[in-house]
């Protein structure tokens, strides 16, 4: 173990008074005002002086700072959206009832907001929680940004340091340095007069030199910002009459997009259930296989796959039972008694579900252009216009309403299996692009921008290459090779500590007081404690967030889930509370 670096564990009288002690969090985003939301909740009785170190506003943080374009919007309806425990919340602290975002904002609880307006939320609830302190517990915040951690010292840009008894970095999603490619097309760029963008915060992202042609490399979130900051965020205008059309202001460039999959993230559903609620989780229980040695495809993913189904036909049977042949609690005792992938599961699904349309299949799922091929690029225009067009049907027609129950299921899903087994980049792409996809208002002004002529599509598999005054892009799926001035990486950096650009993880890694895993996490026990690179336990830092081996939750959460996060704050508040002896 380390020694506390002169840090006390207990409170102790000094002239007849109880000694301060001091947290600092470095990272002002959602993250931090939960964690202090939670710290207060316990309490404490300790004298606390708490410094929230962030350039950025407090509660918004970076990422949902109100300093963007007012064009980017939420992937979540405002209803779905609380930074408050509620009464499903089963943490040791007690509940601390609040406001959703629906609520909060009197918007309408379907709509999905802005990211200014998700700003002006955690905003206010920064500034809720810090007035709702106990006195003995002070917060100030430091619009700064940390340049290094020296011992207990904490060096601001500012020119302050700060002394720190217990340290929390919630630095939220970070830049990394460029990969050996992204260095390689950035330097052609550079050569040939093109534009390269690298992966990168959308909202970050410098577009003011892409014109022409230009290639999107990625079909999700990112990418759906990027073509909206470079269509309407351009001056183009949507309007509708009888479907969606575009009517462009004659700069944007042509986009040209592909991915592995080929297509976009699936729709937001834009529906309630019909049926009941079903319980989860049901099959995969993080209780029933903590402990054991397991294999991830073997092991894991089958148990998913039925949980996920599970709540799809939880929902179909009792929602929709005019669309099945068997009663559900007959149906149920048979599903329940067979595994996911065997013939007898498919021939149950047969008997009891006419509608294919209305069966679970996770592989086409998956890859729904698997074995696809086109004579040209027109004629994949027009087919994956009517994929899209079926997708936002769907996702827009409480007919379908099973697929509410599998995003359920999924988000259940989500929660257990971080508690299973280390991050796995195909359960978190897959679990992505099925449940964290655009509103489906988004992919209709995707339809429309496709059929103005404005995107292109690609296809499956794309592959990109750099040749002399030129970026060119093709996929198997069709023929077409696109040449382009420009490319663009429509996805988030993929951290890793040895690349970070965190100044902060710089200077612990530099000596040697934090480590990382095979895929470039920094290394944290199950209470968030950092571990340096001989193993040891660090214990007055501690670490919480995407870069981290811990459980990567989402700041704040569905209301009544019994939010993961909301439970790991918790859980981290206890931790650095008993730390700091109270």
């Amino acid at each position: 173990m380390f020694a506390l670096r002169g840090a006390a564990r207990f409170s102790f009288p000094l002239n007849g008074k109880t000694r301060m002690r001091t947290l600092v969090v470095i990272g002002g985003g959602p993250r931090a005002a939960g964690l202090l939301e939670r710290i207060a909740a316990q309490s404490p009785s300790l004298e606390l002086a708490v410094h929230v170190v962030d350039p950025y506003p407090p509660g918004a943080g970076r990422v949902w700072r109100h300093a963007q374009s007012p064009l980017l919007r939420m992937n979540s309806m405002a209803e779905d959206v609380t930074v408050f425990t509620d009464s499903s919340f089963d943490g040791a602290g007690p509940v601390r009832p609040g406001p959703t975002l629906a609520e909060w904002g009197d918007v309408e609880p379907t709509s999905f907001p802005s990211r200014q307006v998700q700003s002006k939320y955690l905003a206010w609830f920064f500034d809720h929680v810090r007035e709702s302190l106990p006195p003995n517990i002070s917060v100030t915040v430091h619009q700064a940004r940390a340049l290094k951690v020296v011992g207990n010292w904490v060096w601001l840009d500012s020119g302050e340091s700060l002394r720190a008894e217990v340290l929390v970095l919630a630095l939220g999603h970070l830049d990394a340095e460029p990969e050996p490619e992204h260095r390689k097309l950035a330097d052609h760029a550079s050569e040939h007069g093109l534009v390269y963008v690298p992966p990168l915060y959308s909202a970050d992202a410098d577009l003011s030199e892409v014109t022409g042609d230009v290639v999107l490399r990625g079909f999700g979130l990112a990418f759906i910002d990027l073509m909206v900051l470079l269509t309407e965020g351009r001056g183009g205008r949507f309007v509708r009459s009888g479907q969606l059309e575009y009517l462009p202001s004659g700069a944007e460039p042509t986009i040209y997009v592909g991915s592995r999959r080929g297509v976009p993230y699936h729709s937001k559903t834009g529906y309630r259930l019909q049926g009941t609620r079903p319980a989860l989780p049901n099959f995969f229980v993080a209780d029933a296989l903590r402990g054991r040695e397991l294999d991830f495809r073997g092991d894991v993913w089958p148990l998913m796959a039925k949980e996920i189904a599970w709540g799809h036909y939880h929902e179909l049977f009792t929602g929709h039972p005019g669309l099945v042949r068997m009663p559900f609690t007959e149906f149920a005792v048979s599903f329940a008694a067979l595994p996911w992938y065997s013939a007898e599961m498919r021939e149950l699904e047969e008997l009891a579900v006419p509608d294919p349309a209305d069966r679970v299949d996770f592989e086409r799922l998956d890859r729904p252009l698997a074995g696809l091929t086109f004579a040209s690029g027109e004629e994949f225009q027009e087919y994956l216009r009517a994929y899209v067009e079926a997708d936002v049907a769907r996702r827009s027609d409480p007919r379908h309403s099973a697929d509410l129950g599998a995003f359920l299921a999924l988000l259940s899903v989500y929660g257990q299996m971080s508690q299973v087994m280390p991050y796995d980049s195909w359960w978190h792409g897959y679990f992505s692009y099925l449940a964290s996809g655009p509103p489906p208002d988004r992919l209709e002004e995707l339809l429309a921008l496709s059929r103005a002529g404005i995107v292109r599509f690609v296809g499956a598999d794309m592959w990109v290459e750099a040749v002399d005054g030129a970026f060119v892009a093709g996929s198997p799926t069709t023929p077409e090779v696109v040449r382009a001035n420009g490319l663009i990486e429509a996805r988030l950096p993929t951290h890793s500590l040895s690349r970070t650009a965190d100044p902060v993880l710089r200077s612990l890694r530099a000596v040697g007081d934090v480590s990382e895993d095979d895929a470039g996490l920094v290394r944290v026990t199950a209470e968030g404690r950092l571990i340096n690179e001989r193993g040891e336990v660090d214990p007055v830092r501690f670490a919480v967030g995407p870069y981290t081996t811990g459980k990567a939750y989402a700041a704040f959460a569905r209301p009544n889930t019994n939010a993961p996060a909301f439970r790991q704050n918790d859980r981290l508040a206890l931790e650095i509370l008993r730390t700091l002896g109270d």
